[in-house]
Parts: C-alpha cells; structure tokens; sequence
C-alpha cells in the first residue's frame, strides 16, 4: 500500500530502510532537534534502540516516509508491548550489551552516546496503566522537511488503523517533557496523559489513546 502527495510517498518499512530511518532517528534524536552534533561518534546509537526492533520484529507496521532525498520519516508500532519488550530483551539486547560495553565513571561526565550504551544495559520497558486498554504502543519521526505537511498525522492514523484491525483497544507512546511541540501533535490526534517519570531532562509523559469504536 503506498499513499502519496506530490514528491513524497507512505510506504511499508523493510530491513534494507535501516540506515535511512536510523539517520532520521539521529537527526531528531535533541529531543525533537537535530541529534546529529550529540552523536557524531556512533549517528547510529539512538535508532539501534528506537528503529531496528521495529523494522526487526513488526514490519507490518512500520511505515516509511520517502522523498527524493531519500528516506525522511517512520511511524513503528507493537501489537503488545509486554512482547515486543520480551522479545527485544531475548533477541536484540543481548548483542547490544557484547557490542558496547557499559560506561563507567562519573555519569555526569558522560557524552550523550555513552547515555545511550547505559541504556543499552539499563533498558526502560515501563508501560502505562491500566494495561489491558493501552497495550499497543507507537513511536514516530520526522525530518524537517517533512514536517507540517499532515504527513505524521497521516501516518499516526495508518499505524492506528493497522493496529485496531488486529483488535487492539487502545495504545500509548513515551515523549520527552522537553519536547512540548510533540506533545501538543498528540494531543491534537487524541492522546491524553496517562503517567509522568523521570525528572528534569530525563522525565518522560506517557500518552494514551483508545482504539475502540
């Protein structure tokens, strides 16, 4: 299926996407900002977390965003995240974890790809309750080129859509409080609060929306 509007088309992601959509995750990886000054020393820290589970483990509902330029936005999702994470833990986590090792030291001290491979280590599979009417969840960006066209909201209501087919009733996304001009796009699609974690640059609000007719 592939949905179009003059230079840009909405397909579904495959593996070969992955260096394209781990670029796309490094450039937004600021919370929301180009990442690229951060993580110059491993661009591919971020979507090793954030894409490749994804396009791994649920390609069928994934979705890419492509131009001329080449690949400029995702939308992923996870049926059951309780799962997904099972399954991330088992299969993708462990190689992360031989691959790059811990930091040590002072965590202040740390760079943000070091932040990232603590991460690896430490991962975070919090979800939202209650979780029998969010166990779905999303995760999306978009290069600046691609954003303010209706395309993310497009691509949000395509995952949506994949995810109540399958008899989902509900899902629920992560989003840096730092990051307030997301919040108000998920806002502006349904999404309402569900939990806060975290303090200062590190809390995250998690967002809820009901997939029920």
């Amino acid at each position: 299926m592939t949905n179009s509007t003059t230079e840009f088309i909405i397909r579904p992601g495959r593996l070969e996407d992955l260096p394209g959509c781990y670029y796309v995750c490094m450039k937004t990886g600021n919370y929301g900002d180009d990442g690229e000054p951060f993580y110059r020393e491993d661009p591919d820290a971020l979507g090793r977390i954030f894409v490749g589970p994804y396009l791994t483990f649920e390609p069928e509902l994934s979705l890419v965003l492509e131009d001329a330029e080449g690949i400029c936005g995702y939308a992923f999702g996870a049926l059951d995240s309780r799962r997904f994470y099972e399954r991330y833990e088992r299969e993708w986590r462990p190689q992360l974890c031989t691959q790059f090792p811990e930091p040590q030291g002072d965590p202040t001290t740390w760079t943000r790809v070091q932040q990232v491979y603590y991460w690896y280590h430490h991962p975070d599979y919090f979800c939202p309750e209650p979780y029998e009417d969010y166990p779905s969840h999303l995760h999306i960006d978009l290069l600046v080129r691609a954003q303010g066209r209706g395309f993310g909201r497009r691509m949000m209501e395509m995952v949506m859509a994949k995810l109540r087919e399958r008899g989902s009733p509900g899902a629920h996304l992560g989003v840096s409080a730092l990051n307030t001009r997301a919040q108000g796009f998920y806002r502006k699609l349904g999404f309402q609060e569900l939990a806060r974690v975290g303090e200062g640059r590190d809390a995250c609000i998690y967002m809820g929306k009901s997939l029920r007719a």
